[in-house]
């Protein structure tokens, strides 16, 4: 895709054999020159010293799709993570500082605690500090020291030590800090909105010639970040959300005509609502962002509803808190309102469907019962599981390594490698549930709900993903010559 100037000046292409693309990150040799390097401490470390191959080589990179046909083009790679041998800082003169800034999500704490540990057992930093309630810590709070006793048990509690908050960016003011204060690596944890500020961070550092390292790492409970596998906390999230559908399948076998209703999180993509109904094998029907469907007539959710009740005297509905809306707005008059970080309010739609089937069945002159469970703040505030534990772990020693290494990026998994990311390539678009996939077919065949959609959604569906599959690479910077590296660097 064709980036504005703005960002195409950021853009590092590298082209090699046989349509091979490196889609690379930010270092501070493309601004900053005659720059000193430093062994890494790891080659002395004791733990890393049995260790075959440690650091990892220059050239390693992880691709985008590992799915190909024998003619593919090799496609788009990105930088592997993980420490180099020689590295952009010595261990005295690092001053980090972590952040954590949008809605709570299970593992934060976790991702703190590994990046204050990390940095202090791998690299021997002693100088890192936490900015309180987000973006607007950096100016309106003083920074909290922290150290591997002050969060060595943080991990079992939910939420963020730190605090968090929606909004409060300011780029000129945040940076002002970051340079008054000579911090030189900043750790940014949050979403997208969040890594969009975190780019803007980065674009002013580069402007101003300040030899600071930006790494983000990626956080939404909704699992909606593009590229990346998945986000940490969506397994804890996923295995939570099966405590409101065993509350509401007992509920619901539990009367007569009994409906148990769950709504869970996901603004824009179904994803939790999909696995957490593919793991239960109790949920009737599942309603997501990505999946229209409609109340009314043959092959309606009405319908089936009627249909499944005659059938098995009781049913479990799970609804994504984003699926529905362009109905609810046909129905109820609402002020289009957004938040602090610029989402759109969202109107409650487990709330507007339990009135919808009440209604319904009340002029059928059906006996029903619905009870509505919406678990959606239990499920963000629980600690992570041990699968995110572990996860949380290495994507916080990969930004790390990164950092060090004097790369800007976001952090992630590619493909079950851990890899450098452009800012540009996680903020462009979002990850949304495809179901034209099988994976949506499966639910379906677990379900066995109608899939409510026409052929006109089908077929947009279709084209929808042919565009995706279409890799968003930037305009090549060449095309650009001068005058982007100009604009990147602050010189025009």
């Amino acid at each position: 895709m064709s980036l504005p100037d703005d960002d195409a000046a950021y853009a590092k292409l590298e082209e090699g054999d046989y349509g091979y693309l490196l889609d690379d990150v930010p270092h501070f040799t493309d601004y900053l020159s005659d720059l000193p390097t430093f062994p890494n401490p790891l080659q002395d470390h004791p733990a890393y010293s049995t260790v075959k191959q440690y650091f990892v080589n220059a050239d390693d990179t992880v691709p985008e799709k590992v799915v190909v046909q024998k003619d593919s083009p090799r496609g788009v790679h990105f930088r592997r993570a993980g420490p180099r041998q020689r590295v952009y800082f010595e261990s005295e003169d690092v001053k980090a500082c972590i952040v954590t800034c949008g809605g709570l999500c299970p593992g934060l704490n976790t991702v703190i605690r590994e990046l204050v540990c990390g940095l202090s057992h791998m690299y021997n930093v002693n100088d890192i500090f936490g900015i309180q309630n987000g973006y607007k810590g950096f100016y309106s709070s003083n920074y909290l020291p922290m150290t591997p006793k002050s969060v060595n048990d943080i991990h079992k509690r939910g939420g963020t030590v730190l605090g968090t908050s929606r909004g409060g960016h300011d780029t000129k003011k945040i940076v002002d800090n970051i340079q008054d204060r000579g911090i030189n690596q900043v750790y940014i944890i949050g979403g997208d909105g969040t890594q969009k500020g975190a780019y803007e961070i980065y674009k002013e550092i580069r402007r101003r010639g300040l030899k600071v390292a930006v790494a983000g790492v990626p956080k939404t409970i909704d699992n909606d970040i593009a590229v990346i596998d998945k986000s940490f906390g969506f397994d804890s999230a996923v295995e939570e959300a099966q405590r409101a559908i065993d509350a509401a399948h007992v509920e619901a076998s539990s009367a007569e005509n009994g409906i148990g209703l769950v709504k869970l999180m996901g603004r824009y993509s179904g994803f939790i609502a999909m696995y957490a109904t593919l793991a239960s094998r109790d949920v009737d029907c599942c309603l997501i962002p990505e999946s229209p469907f409609y109340l009314e007539g043959e092959g309606g959710l009405f319908e089936y509803i009627e249909k499944r009740l005659k059938e098995n005297n009781h049913m479990v509905i799970v609804v994504a808190e984003g699926a529905g809306q362009d109905l609810i707005a046909k129905s109820i008059a609402a002020a289009d309102q957004i938040d602090a970080s610029g989402n759109k309010l969202l109107l409650d739609v487990g709330l507007w469907l339990t009135h919808k089937i009440k209604d319904y069945c009340k002029n059928k002159k059906m006996e029903m019962t619905i009870k509505y469970i919406d678990p959606t703040y239990m499920i963000r505030a629980i600690p992570s599981n041990a699968s995110d534990n572990v996860y949380c772990t290495l994507l916080a020693h990969s930004a790390i390594h990164g950092a060090m290494a004097g790369y800007s990026f976001t952090v992630g998994m590619v493909n079950g490698r851990h890899a450098y990311i452009p800012f540009h390539r996680v903020t462009s678009t979002r990850n949304k549930v495809k179901i034209t996939d099988r994976m949506w077919a499966r639910l379906l065949s677990s379900t066995n709900q109608p899939s409510f959609l026409s052929q006109k959604d089908i077929d947009a569906a279709r084209e929808a993903d042919k565009l995706a599959s279409k890799s968003p690479v930037p305009v090549n910077t060449k095309e650009h010559g001068e005058d982007a590296k100009k604009l990147a660097n602050g010189e025009k």
